[in-house]
């Protein structure tokens, strides 16, 4: 009876017959309201209408302008805190296009613009403006490939050399032999140029799944096998080219075909350049059309016939080789009498190719990009 007394006592006294609950923690003061932040100036800012407004910070500048592929040559007015600021009157069509800013007569990139075109001697900055729908170079949400940095040795130069390579959607998954695109640049541009500028990997990337294009690698090396100097028109030109072409067919060749798993006859390699790097697609064309069988020149610089005299010699070897000889070019291009010129002279050797010539196309990365988009559908097919 008397074990029963304190849980009855402790229950008319209302107390807990073990420990209290301790008392509720005072609430936490409200967090300080965070001073309003304004957004940081950017440049280029694509405005909601598709004009392009570009700002520049120059405390102590008289002029800045900047120019490009967008449209005309803006003047920048300054405003609040040195900054320099313009928009262009009209919007900007989709595209990629490079633009500099010149300060007091000076060239300077976009400094607020962490894109830049690779270049021997980088000069421009990028502008992308996604197009409506969207084009083959724009970023979309489809499959897309890699794209590697590859650096080797290269025997027959005695140095070492830097290559990129993309590689398309599905690379190996069933194990079967892919075909080879090796692509060149220009005389300013650098290996990087096609894939981080010309966006040939996104446009490989379209191209594959709308099944237009072939599944194919692109290899692109650097077309300067020797560091470019005076006279490029003259020695340059022929020096370099039979010391590119050299890198490429005892070097690059073997790197890839041992690296990747790639097709590794004639019939599975394609070349294409533009500029100096159509100068190269020429020559190989004429000199090594053992080794490639799909040429494609984009707006070229011919060669000299010291470089292709073989080819010219026996065109019925290069036609049989030869499943695709595409030359294009702009009728606005400084290259274009050059490359008439070069036409009649492979219509007068009997050499079947196929010369395009596009309207109002002048010497630039949006030609470029149109026409690597018409001719890797031709590849491999």
């Amino acid at each position: 009876m008397k074990r029963l007394l304190l849980p009855a006592l402790l229950c008319f006294l209302n107390v807990p017959a073990f420990a209290q609950n301790p008392p509720p923690a005072p609430a936490a003061p409200a967090p300080a309201a965070r001073p309003k932040m304004d957004a940081p100036p950017s440049s280029p800012e694509i405005l909601p209408d598709g004009r392009i407004t570009f700002r520049f910070r120059a405390p102590k500048a008289g002029e800045v302008k900047v120019g490009g592929q967008f449209g005309p040559e803006l003047k920048l007015e300054k405003g609040e805190k040195d900054m320099w600021t313009a928009t262009t009157a009209a919007p900007v069509a989709g595209g990629v296009y490079e633009y500099n800013f010149r300060v007091d007569g000076m060239g300077v990139i976009d400094p607020m613009n962490p894109a830049i075109k690779p270049q021997r001697q980088p000069g421009t900055s990028i502008l992308v403006i996604p197009s409506t729908p969207p084009a083959a170079w724009d970023l979309t949400d489809i499959p897309h490939g890699g794209v590697t940095e590859h650096h080797y040795l290269s025997k027959s130069l005695g140095k070492w050399r830097r290559l990129m390579v993309y590689t398309p959607p599905g690379y190996r998954s069933d194990g079967t032999p892919l075909p080879v695109l090796y692509l060149s640049h220009g005389f300013s541009d650098n290996d990087q140029s096609w894939s981080v500028h010309g966006r040939a990997n996104f446009i490989l990337d379209s191209l594959i799944a709308e099944k237009k294009a072939e599944p194919m690698l692109v290899v692109m090396p650097d077309a300067h096998a020797l560091p470019p100097g005076p006279g490029y028109r003259d020695d340059y030109s022929l020096m370099n080219t039979e010391a590119f072409c050299q890198d490429l067919i005892s070097d690059v060749l073997p790197l890839i075909e041992s690296a990747y798993t790639v097709k590794k006859d004639p019939a599975g390699r394609a070349f294409a350049g533009l500029s100096m790097g159509g100068h190269h697609a020429l020559t190989v064309a004429l000199s090594h059309h053992d080794t490639f069988s799909w040429i494609g020149a984009f707006s070229s610089a011919p060669p000299s016939d010291k470089l292709i005299e073989s080819g010219l010699a026996h065109p019925e070897a290069v036609n049989k080789d030869l499943k695709l000889f595409w030359v294009a070019c702009g009728n606005k291009d400084f290259l274009f009498e050059r490359n008439n010129q070069f036409d009649a002279l492979l219509k007068e050797k009997a050499i079947t190719h196929e010369y395009i010539v596009t309207p109002n196309d002048d010497h630039s990365w949006p030609v470029w990009r149109r026409y690597l988009i018409t001719f890797a559908p031709k590849l491999f097919r």
